[in-house]
């Protein structure tokens, strides 16, 4: 399954998915050492280029530090990709012209 051409409301349930098994390792801590890999792997194969890899660095970093496991990361990047993201490439091109 290539996870970059998704719908839009697929990546975003996967995503919710996603990130409702970060919160496993609050019942089983063990999780961490095989989910913030994956998650970084996942993250850098559901948004392809720069952002894709600044996330999945994060995801891996935010996966693996206790206390900050609370971050919905997949839904963040979710939201900057399809709603910030869009809202900086329109203010660029209202600039240009």
């Amino acid at each position: 399954m290539n996870l970059e051409k998704l719908s839009k409301s697929k990546k975003l349930l996967i995503g919710l998915l996603f990130d409702a098994l970060g919160y496993v390792s609050y019942k089983f801590p063990p999780f961490d050492f095989i989910w913030a890999p994956l998650s970084a792997y996942l993250m850098s194969k559901m948004y392809a280029g720069t952002k894709g890899k600044i996330a999945a660095a994060f995801s891996f970093v935010e996966e693996a530090l206790p206390l900050v496991d609370f971050i919905p990361s997949f839904s963040v990047m979710w939201f900057y990709s399809f709603y910030i993201s869009k809202a900086e490439k329109q203010k660029k091109k209202q600039i240009e012209k």
